[in-house]
């Protein structure tokens, strides 16, 4: 999983540049973070669901190649359930199916505290090709 691990943290530059770093990375599963910034903040003081939405996107990309088949999304959605104001956000990916072609995976976004704050679904079509060796 090093590998992996340490190809999201060098080519994923929008991830890098929106602040979101790789916690952990297992067999269909993931877990990134993102501390907080003012660039964050949408005109109400609260994340903004893009901010919300590029956390959980790197997850789901993370988990859902995580194989070393490259996996690119199809379809997602998001349910936004609880502002966030300050401190860190944690999204967890997990994958909830899988067969040769597509998987589909549910990931949490939580707060410091554990609360939950968004709910993220997404679907992935597996190519036939390798993202990168896998360990």
């Amino acid at each position: 999983m090093e590998g992996i691990k340490r190809f999201f943290a060098t080519e994923d530059k929008f991830a890098r540049h929106s602040g979101i770093e790789l916690v952990e990375v297992g067999s269909g599963w993931a877990k990134a973070s993102m501390k907080i910034e003012p660039f964050h903040l949408n005109g109400a003081k609260t994340v903004h669901g893009g901010a919300m939405f590029t956390l959980a996107d790197f997850a789901f990309a993370v988990a859902s190649n995580s194989h070393g088949i490259l996996a690119m999304g199809i379809n997602t959605s998001m349910s936004f359930v609880k502002a966030a104001l300050q401190g860190a956000l944690y999204a967890e990916a997990k994958e909830q199916s899988l067969n040769a072609r597509l998987a589909s995976y549910a990931v949490t976004i939580t707060d410091d505290a554990g609360d939950v704050v968004a709910l993220f679904q997404g679907m992935v079509y597996r190519k036939k090709e390798s993202i990168i060796p896998v360990e």
